[in-house]
């Protein structure tokens, strides 16, 4: 089954209300605070519709954050201006509802994410994540996301090295 998903900011023409992603805390963000912290500038979220049936299939939270250079890999940090921090985006949370659980559509919230990190006026070194669990964990290291040293839960992906994926 091939899904007809659009990827836009949340607006009100969407049933939040019928988004369930199995975890209370993601479907309540969606319902009653998503719209708040877009108001208020504190982060911008994204919905993927599935255009078929009008349903929220997924959806994802970006913010302006940082990264302490000292929590990169010293490989990684060769390359790198000496700065103390560097500007990153964080995916503050990223949810697919049940029904489209198991066809991608994180993957392609992930994608879409690093695709406006790219696209966006300021600069972005990584997009980071801090992954819930042990599972959440799993799903972002294999869209190549790595822990930093001092917390494991806690993950970043290059946007420069994501980026060379596409060419």
């Amino acid at each position: 089954m091939s899904l007809d998903l659009i990827i836009e900011p949340l607006g009100g023409s969407y049933d939040r209300k019928a988004f369930s992603c199995g975890v209370l805390a993601l479907d309540h963000y969606l319902r009653e605070q998503a719209s708040q912290d877009v108001k208020r500038r504190v982060s911008n979220c994204f919905v993927a519709a599935d255009r078929d049936v009008d349903l929220i299939a997924g959806y994802y939270t970006l913010a302006a954050s940082s990264v302490p250079i000292a929590s990169l890999p010293q490989d990684l940090t060769k390359r790198l201006p000496r700065y103390p921090v560097l500007p990153a985006i964080l995916i503050g949370r990223l949810a697919v509802d049940t029904r489209y659980q198991g066809q991608r559509v994180g993957s392609i919230l992930i994608v879409d994410a690093l695709l406006r990190c790219a696209q966006g006026a300021p600069a972005c070194f990584a997009l980071i994540v801090d992954a819930k669990d042990d599972k959440a964990a799993a799903f972002y290291r294999k869209h190549g996301f790595t822990p930093f040293h001092d917390r494991p839960l806690s993950m970043f992906l290059s946007v420069a090295t994501a980026l060379k994926l596409f060419d």
